[in-house]
């Protein structure tokens, strides 16, 4: 289980620096260090990483609240509660990509993979 949070947070960390790092040709290393102030409006790919890192933040504190509950609660299935956060994980990796890539239809269904992994993870501990 653990191993799956720490993907999890490893996603969240891609989707947080995938916004400045592709900001980051098209501003300047100088500019990139210094406070920001005034950049460069975003071309559509930056928009979809803010739009898929808002995602993420929407969906984070969910997975991380279940993902300790797992290691605190007594009688919790941890092998339903993995299967959830393997499920998560993959589905909002793949949400990520398929955001960028604007590709709709799977994009929502790499969502809803995640949504269910969450809502997995919440039945192991009933």
């Amino acid at each position: 289980m653990l191993f799956w949070m720490l993907a999890g947070l490893a996603v969240y960390l891609v989707n947080v620096f995938l916004p400045a790092a592709m900001f980051l040709p098209k501003e300047g290393f100088a500019t990139h260090m210094g406070s920001r102030d005034t950049l460069p409006e975003p071309d559509a790919l930056v928009g979809r990483a803010r739009r898929s890192l808002l995602n993420m933040q929407e969906n984070m504190p969910f997975f991380i609240a279940l993902g300790l509950l797992a290691f605190v609660v007594e009688g919790v299935d941890m092998a339903q509660a993995i299967l959830g956060a393997q499920m998560f994980v993959i589905g909002r990796a793949a949400y990520m990509v398929m955001y960028l890539v604007s590709i709709p239809g799977l994009r929502s269904a790499a969502y809803g993979v995640g949504l269910v992994g969450n809502i997995i993870m919440a039945l192991a501990l009933i």
